[in-house]
């Protein structure tokens, strides 16, 4: 078995759905503080440190390289790489193209696919089992590890273990390797004893994962190995080939692979594994009161039973309930029973069929610089409330329909407005006629906060002309 690092590839994708209005597209479950005081993606690269991890390779959607990157920053963890995905594809095409990189190294690399929005309450348990998981992965196996149901779920896959493998302790062959069950079968697979639960992650060995899915699918493989190919270098990022990638058809590691392959094997692990796949699964396993709530934020209750109510804004009040869950942002609240949550996908698709916005993102937009919230919007005029981070600056750029006035209220901020440069400390401000070049920058260590008054006959985003941007940008 090789000793060199197993590299942690993170799958950082998810459409924001099953978590709204907490979860958005532009800002899905992964980037959340869920379960602890730092995200579920930074709980995942914590959880795969050491000597044993190499540094994560994290397969991505474009939209959200800049929050990814940020992260990571801020827990002291340098990617290996950070993948771009042009389009999601599931999990088998992204892990090829993760495979293809880490071969460079050699075929017998040995690599951890894994979601980015799980939750462990065990990690050293976990990654006791990767080391089981990695010597049958250097035999050829292509390992998943499995957990014990506590109760006949049916939004998991399951996995029927079958014979002890010889000379690998703790590691069995896959006798069966199925999707999600309805609730007759779920029950049945519980009182068998006899399954596990899929819990998503993976360990093989890069060659041995492009060999079985080139065997299998290999439609894949070729369109993965052209995106590859014909990708490019983008600051920290690499973008695969758009079309090449896009080619390509969308399936899993479970569907494509492991549902097919007599290479499988399973690892069953105790280590306090859930997917968070809904609201359900947040109260389930949160603290509660006597009365079998969960209360986040600013809550208040009166005769009220087995529910979850969470507030990131205003004040939520709630007397005489049963069986309920209440989330509320700071431009949406959900009301949906406990029974009804896996309808809460179905309900953003109908906003999102009826032209609505707010399925897309909360009213603070991150970007690499910082982030922005907009306070008020009327006729002819928007209010924004913009933080940069320190070092951050906005590309060098210019509206055609609309003014902008800039207010520091904490900070110091350096402005470009024309051919000048401009020094602005709290309470003063700075008025940036349409069509001037400007930019915003930070040059110290704290961040920068300004209140940005807009005014015009347009306001859209799309108002802009960048003539310079250090991050990439058009």
């Amino acid at each position: 078995m090789s000793q060199r690092p197993i590299v942690p590839v993170i799958l950082s994708g998810g459409s924001g759905q099953r978590l709204w209005p907490l979860s958005r597209q532009h800002y899905p479950k992964q980037f959340l503080q869920m379960v602890s005081g730092e995200s579920l993606l930074q709980d995942t690269a914590r959880r795969f440190k050491g000597d044993r991890f190499g540094p994560p390779l994290v397969v991505c959607n474009d939209a959200h390289r800049f929050i990814i990157a940020e992260q990571l920053r801020e827990i002291g963890v340098t990617p290996r790489a950070i993948v771009l995905e042009p389009a999601g594809r599931n999990t088998a095409p992204a892990a090829a193209l993760a495979a293809l990189i880490l071969e460079r190294d050699g075929p017998d690399r040995v690599m951890l696919v894994t979601p980015s929005d799980h939750r462990v309450r065990e990690p050293k348990r976990l990654n006791a089992a990767v080391v089981i998981a990695a010597k049958a992965a250097a035999g050829g196996r292509l390992v998943t590890f499995g957990v014990a149901p506590d109760r006949p779920a049916t939004g998991f896959g399951y996995i029927k273990r079958g014979e002890a493998l010889d000379e690998l302790d703790g590691c069995f062959a896959v006798a069966h390797f199925g999707e999600k069950p309805d609730a007759a079968a779920a029950a049945r697979y519980l009182k068998s004893g006899d399954f596990l639960w899929n819990s998503g992650i993976f360990v093989f060995t890069a060659g041995r994962y492009l060999e079985v899915l080139e065997a299998l699918r290999p439609d894949i493989v070729a369109a993965c190995r052209k995106a590859i190919a014909d990708g490019r270098d983008d600051l920290d990022f690499f973008r695969p080939d758009e079309a090449a990638f896009k080619a390509c058809e969308s399936d899993s590691i479970d569907y494509a692979v492991m549902e097919h392959t007599d290479a499988g094997a399973v690892v069953p692990v105790d280590v306090g594994w859930d997917d968070l796949g809904s609201w359900t699964a947040l109260w389930r396993i949160a603290d509660k009161d006597a009365q079998g709530n969960v209360t986040v934020g600013d809550v208040v209750v009166d005769d009220v039973r087995n529910s979850y109510l969470r507030s990131d804004g205003p004040l939520v009040a709630a007397i005489g309930l049963d069986d309920v869950l209440v989330i509320a942002t700071d431009d949406a609240v959900l009301v949906v029973s406990r029974d009804s949550v896996e309808r809460v996908r179905a309900l953003v698709e109908r906003m999102k069929a009826d032209g609505r916005t707010e399925y897309l993102s909360r009213p603070r937009v991150y970007r690499p610089w910082g982030w922005y919230q907009t306070l008020d919007v009327g006729d002819r005029f928007r209010v924004k409330h913009l933080m940069v981070k320190a070092d951050g600056r906005l590309s060098l750029q210019a509206h055609k329909h609309r003014a902008e006035h800039w207010v520091v209220v904490s900070g110091m901020a350096r402005v470009m407005r024309g051919d000048e440069v401009i020094t602005l400390g709290e309470n003063e401000s700075i008025y940036l006629a349409a069509g001037v070049k400007h930019r915003l920058e930070n040059t110290t260590e704290e961040p920068l906060r300004v209140i940005e008054v807009q005014s015009g006959d347009y306001l859209g985003e799309d108002d802009i002309v960048r003539f310079d941007d250090q991050y990439g940008r058009g």
